[in-house]
């Protein structure tokens, strides 16, 4: 057997080598060669060979033994499969290594102890399938891993078990499902050196975004110690997510940041016997982010790499998916793997299949059980499984619910079986995330308490269909599903934008045919994201004073950001980074906040700073806030945060739009308080719209064009104050309708003033998403832009390519 290949040293071997060394190590091999030299850190290691794997088992006489236990098996039955499983790894466990093979693993672990000056270097001793992370085939977490192996008795037991974890549960259901003979697939071990993340932090980084596919960003989780707590899911990890292309040109542009919930980690044991062990994270450490901003903005750079590197070799688009870790001992950071991304990069993105709840918010907002992170988007109804162990599988029916504090991978037979899956732990990159995505089923994980709150064999709708947050209802709710062809949609002369409120929507809307974006609202940002009152950040010095317990709920909300305003402005600035993002570099309109003195009220600690209006709809909101002395600091947190996006971000795309401005000279005002933070019309490009949405704004429209770049027209509001009604009101409500003649004259008198003024004029407002005919008539009236609603995408585009042909636009 010595003219085999047995051991090798990854810098000895490339992804020509899979059938060799298995696609982790391959990868790894293929890295230290053609990174290493780009100035990735990449730790060195060697590989026990597929060949060495095949030798052992022949060697032990097992193949025929292993095929005799397997005969028969329906992987569906869990108990089956896990009597048999057993019985194959305690026979791979209880075999001997060849004198041959034996002596070269030792020789190769003394020189790599040498290579890094240890008597006995602590390694990672990783198992890898020959038909293991290939672009065309996920096993992802198929197999085993141990960590902090140390001394030649150990590390061989370690390989030993690593060749039996080719046949766990697990790896024998997912092969007789699949129908891949379970000896066509070899097993190699990779023997790593250990990068002592249990000193600081480890987690995986993707090059896409591995919810909706969108492909310019990098999305990065990590959490403190030893990787394995990401994977597994017993934690909820810090995320980070970086835009390509303007960190391509020189900008920060880390576009989202959230703080994860770390209340433990792994780290090496102190035992011979306890390898690794978990242990509690102090609070303090808890509420920091486990990398620096620098430390983010370098993985991303060594990600993309990662990505053109892989995307080259392949001769296509390669996202990749990278497991990282931060050496705590020497404050270094390594790529410990990396593998092609297997589901996104396959997803045809010119068939939208779209799941929307149709039941009214104020009727299932009332019937939510829990919520957390949605992974996917679509809806399953089915009843609650609670499983605290594989044990309670048996009573397990196809399309149940299943909830559990986390899975591993021995659940995955159950995982295919279920309509939907509900954590308690867990973030975007766990393993109940990658399974239910590669199974196409709908997951919430991270929910905290879903264990405690769902009952057993209770009716739930598990929904991913609504953002970012995933929500457990409680019963059947209403919801439809269409499939459209977006190569089938007509194509329209006049640009067709979208009005986007949820940043967590964005880059899926950003798969539908679009201009950009017409109107981006800040308000759902400061409501979500934010939730405290602007004035309360301001002057929390004199909240701390009149109201301590209040003080007490900002300070645990804003905890991990220097001060109380930074906390504003970034908050602000991630949500509309993310929206920015999605279309880059197509303009998007941000619209400075619109909230009424009632609404700013319900913002925490709102309560002190607003006053009581009788009419809040024609009241103290918009431009007249803004200029203000009671609120011109609020407005210039605004303003920062627009800064932000625009000159530290890079997204210059980003356009601002001023709200409910009365009067030419409150345009002018609001102008020159943007200048005094910073803002200023023109600069970098900036562009600065109004809306016309009070008849003022039609009538004064060739005054307003001198101070302002372009219009968009809000039909709602002008609407209600064309007709002098509460749109608010039910007892009014059958009088307001957008298309009425005298809304309709006003309308068509903008645009002939904003076109001879030489200004651009869209619209934003509520009525071409409703109404089609309404689409119809600004077309016909010359708009430059429509601007509607996500949802409304499909029937206005057809609306609009009707009309344009009628009057020959085409």
């Amino acid at each position: 057997m010595s003219n085999k290949r047995l051991v090798v040293w990854l810098n000895e071997v490339g992804m020509e080598d899979v059938e060799l060394v298995g696609g982790k190590n391959a990868s790894l091999g293929e890295m230290i060669k053609g990174l290493s030299p780009m100035g990735i850190k990449i730790p060195m290691g060697y590989v026990v060979t597929a060949e060495a794997y095949r030798y052992f088992i022949d060697f032990n006489n097992l193949k025929e033994k292993i095929k005799e236990t397997l005969k028969g098996l329906n992987p569906n039955d869990v108990f089956d499969l896990q009597k048999r499983g057993l019985t194959v790894r305690e026979m791979i466990k209880g075999g001997q290594f060849p004198e041959d093979l034996r002596k070269q693993i030792l020789d190769f672990y003394a020189q790599l102890s040498e290579m890094y000056g240890k008597h006995r270097v602590d390694v990672a001793v990783r198992s890898s399938a020959t038909a293991e992370d290939l672009p065309d085939a996920s096993f992802a977490g198929q197999q085993e891993t141990y960590l902090n192996i140390k001394g030649d008795e150990t590390l061989l037991n370690a390989i030993r078990n690593c060749f039996a974890s080719l046949f766990t549960d697990r790896a024998i259901s997912y092969r007789e499902s699949f129908g891949f003979d379970h000896f066509s697939i070899g097993l190699a071990v990779g023997v790593q050196k250990m990068v002592r993340s249990d000193l600081a932090s480890a987690g995986v980084g993707f090059s896409l975004d591995t919810e909706s596919g969108f492909k310019d960003v990098v999305l990065i989780n990590g959490s403190y110690g030893l990787g394995e707590m990401v994977v597994q899911g017993a934690v909820t990890p810090d995320e980070w997510l970086v835009f390509k292309p303007t960190f391509r040109k020189g900008y920060e542009a880390i576009i989202e940041k959230k703080l994860g919930k770390k209340d433990k980690k792994m780290v090496y044991g102190t035992t011979e016997d306890e390898r690794v062990k978990i242990v509690s994270v102090p609070e303090e450490k808890q509420k920091q982010f486990c990398l620096t901003d620098e430390e983010v903005l370098k993985l991303a750079d060594w990600i993309m790499k990662i990505e053109e590197y892989y995307s080259q070799k392949y001769n296509k688009w390669t996202p990749m998916d990278v497991e990282w870790a931060k050496d705590g001992e020497i404050n270094e950071l390594f790529i410990v793997q990396a593998r092609p991304e297997t589901i996104h990069s396959r997803k045809d993105h010119s068939k939208i299949v779209t799941y929307k709840i149709t039941e009214p918010y104020e009727v299932r907002s009332k019937k939510i059980l829990v919520q957390g992170i949605a992974v996917g988007d679509k809806v399953a109804t089915g009843n609650v499984k609670l499983m605290y162990s594989l044990e309670d599988a048996k009573d397990f029916k196809a399309g149940d619910v299943l909830v559990t504090d986390m899975t591993d991978p021995d659940w995955e037979p159950i995982m295919k079986m279920a309509s939907a899956i509900v954590t308690n732990r867990g973030g975007r990159t766990c393993h109940a995330a990658i399974v239910a995505r590669e199974l196409g089923v709908p997951a919430v994980v991270g929910t905290g308490n879903a264990t405690e709150v769902l009952k057993d064999g209770q009716l739930v709708t598990v929904s991913c269909a609504e953002g970012d947050v995933g929500y457990v209802y409680d019963g059947q709710i209403e919801y439809e599903v269409e499939e459209v062809d977006v190569n089938t949609l007509p194509k329209t002369k006049t640009p067709i934008m979208m009005n986007v409120a949820s940043p967590e929507g964005a880059f899926d809307f950003s798969f539908l045919p679009n201009a950009g974006v017409g109107l981006a609202r800040e308000e759902f940002i400061i409501n979500n994201y934010i939730g405290i009152h602007p004035l309360a950040l301001i002057k929390f010095d004199e909240i701390k004073q009149k109201d301590p317990e209040l003080a007490e709920i900002i300070e645990d909300k804003t905890f991990g950001y220097d001060n109380k305003e930074e906390y504003y402005i970034k908050k602000l600035s991630y949500g509309i980074a993310r929206i920015a993002a999605a279309f880059y570099p197509k303009p998007v309109i941000v619209r400075f906040s619109d909230f009424k003195s009632n609404e700013y009220a319900n913002l925490i600690g709102g309560k002190y700073f607003e006053p009581i209006e009788e009419n809040p709809m024609i009241g103290w909101r918009g431009a007249s806030r803004y200029y203000s002395e009671e609120f011109k600091e609020a407005f210039g947190l605004e303003c920062k945060a627009i800064l932000r996006v625009r000159n530290k971000m890079g997204l210059t795309n980003v356009k601002v739009m001023v709200p409910f401005c009365r009067t030419p000279e409150e345009g002018e005002k609001v102008l020159k308080v943007m200048e005094e933070f910073g803002l200023r019309r023109g600069d970098n490009g900036l562009e600065v719209y109004v809306m016309c949405e009070l008849p003022s704004n039609v009538v004064l429209a060739d005054q307003f064009a001198q101070h302002f770049d372009g219009f968009s027209i809000g039909s709602n509001d002008l609407t209600q104050l064309t007709l002098g009604l509460d749109r608010d009101s039910s007892l009014v409500a059958h009088l307001y309708d957008e298309r009425n003649e005298a809304v309709k004259r006003l309308i068509a008198q903008v645009i002939k003033t904003a076109k001879q003024k030489g200004r651009k004029i869209g619209i934003c407002g509520q009525a071409p998403s409703d109404y089609p005919d309404f689409a119809q008539f600004l077309v016909e009236q010359g708009i430059d832009t429509i601007s509607i609603n996500p949802d409304a995408v499909l029937k206005t585009t057809k609306a609009i390519a009707e009309i344009e042909k009628k009057l020959g636009l085409q």
